[in-house]
């Protein structure tokens, strides 16, 4: 069966992009070719999701079948031939080389993801960091310059201000990304070549103006690229104005900390120069997913709509209660958040304001007291890393997903040491996990320091 991804331009497999290799053409395309790109970025996500071509079985069964296969054959010589040229390839002759380049089952579940973020295309990868550090390299190159939110995900702040730079020269400027006179200062004329933010910053959830910076990046020449890890079906960067749309799936999209995946949305372009045989970032660092693994995703993407709808609704209304319980909670769902307005004006109706609160509780003794007796006492949720999983995570930021940048640089970004980051799930009911939180905090509350640590340790300390 043929294998057609939502996009606007077909998918080749080696065929080198001309003349500029970043992956981006120009916006050349008929009035109709335009409205349809129009019509796609602005539809809701479930319905672009259910509107998506389904890809059935090989006997007909309602699920798509596994490609396990690493290596394809040919009927005739010639046509590996013209495979390597790029005339044949999966959108040209339904043909497959190898695995690392494209396999069915992954462009199918790169369709499906394309459609949920309004994109032309998108390829998955084997995790959100390969996917962008693989962006990065191409879009970047060796020397160039990135302007970055100071606040980001502590693995891609560490590949922005030490491993690219080490290894590739490449020079990135962190800046107040809601404050665009900063912004604008921090572009180079001629040597900026990305602009990059998350949706809702990790861990401190503010909010991304993604048309302002879309606009300062694209008047300087350079792409947005926003992380969208947070917000899946909330907010659609594209439609916003990002060039290029990333996605760590291992969190709210998978839903079940059960996988790790990735996944690159944006222009077929992009993903074409990506997969160059001679400088493609995806076809030569060979981030490959597995069959399997994008079969089991495409099974779960259909009920991530409805998955949110409920994280956002547990979401807002625990945050709503634990500031009237006088709790430093922030939530972009609050009216009191600074840029709830924006998300509004940003997001899609109808889910919300995503699944992540902060609760800042002062000192990381406090923070621990809390999330051990939130784990351990009252089986309020689980100390893990991670998110978008059924049942509530939480971690203390300072300590473990941010701990890759040095304190100075946490302390910029606002992260304080006793900010928990909290993931809120969706199992058991709302007013069960409530009493649990609400017994954790008044036993946090009762105790002491020294008596919390008899009772965690044995002994007195």
């Amino acid at each position: 069966m043929a294998h057609v991804l939502a996009a606007a331009e077909p998918l080749t497999l080696l065929k080198r992009p001309t003349p500029q290799n970043d992956g981006f053409g120009d916006d050349n395309g008929s009035t109709e070719e335009k409205a349809l790109k129009a019509r796609r970025r602005e539809s809701d996500p479930a319905a672009a999701l259910a509107a998506a071509r389904h890809e059935f079985g090989e006997h007909g069964g309602v699920n798509m079948s596994i490609e396990a296969s690493a290596t394809f054959t040919v009927m005739e010589p010639d046509t590996m031939r013209r495979l390597f040229t790029g005339e044949l390839g999966p959108e040209r002759g339904d043909l497959y080389i190898y695995s690392r380049h494209f396999n069915p089952t992954v462009l199918a579940l790169g369709r499906q993801m394309a459609a949920l973020e309004g994109t032309e295309a998108a390829y998955c990868t084997a995790s959100g960091m390969s996917a962008i550090s693989s962006v990065l390299m191409q879009l970047v190159g060796a020397g160039g310059h990135v302007v970055a939110s100071r606040c980001l995900y502590g693995g891609t702040h560490a590949l922005l201000s030490r491993f690219l730079p080490r290894t590739s020269g490449v020079k990135a400027t962190f800046v107040d990304a809601d404050d665009e006179a900063a912004v604008r200062a921090a572009m180079r004329p001629g040597e900026t070549r990305v602009v990059y933010v998350e949706t809702m910053s990790n861990p401190t959830l503010a909010v991304a103006d993604i048309p302002m910076l879309a606009r300062v990046a694209h008047e300087a020449g350079a792409k947005l690229v926003v992380d969208n890890t947070f917000t899946p079906v909330v907010v659609t960067p594209a439609r916003l104005g990002a060039d290029v749309v990333v996605h760590s799936v291992s969190k709210f999209i998978s839903g079940g900390a059960d996988i790790i995946a990735g996944a690159i949305c944006g222009p077929a372009s992009l993903v074409n120069a990506m997969m160059d045989l001679q400088d493609g970032a995806l076809m030569l660092l060979g981030p490959t997913m597995n069959a399997k693994v994008a079969s089991e995703l495409a099974g779960r993407l259909p009920h991530l709509p409805l998955r949110m709808q409920e994280h956002s609704r547990r979401a807002a209304e625990f945050a709503a209660r634990m500031r009237r319980q006088g709790l430093r909670v922030t939530y972009p769902g609050l009216p009191e958040h600074p840029h709830h307005a924006r998300l509004r004006a940003m997001g899609n109706p109808g889910y919300g304001a995503g699944g992540m609160l902060c609760l800042d509780m002062g000192t990381e003794e406090r923070a621990n007291r809390l999330m051990y007796h939130l784990q351990n006492t009252t089986q309020f949720g689980l100390m893990a890393v991670s998110l978008g999983y059924y049942d509530t995570l939480m971690s203390c930021s300072g300590n473990s997903t941010s701990s890759e940048m040095d304190p100075e640089d946490r302390a910029r970004a606002g992260i304080s040491p006793g900010l928990i980051r909290m993931s809120v799930g969706y199992n058991g009911t709302l007013e069960q996990r409530w009493a649990q939180f609400e017994r954790a905090l008044a036993l946090m509350q009762q105790e002491t320091p020294a008596a919390a640590a008899t009772a965690k340790y044995g002994k007195a300390v």
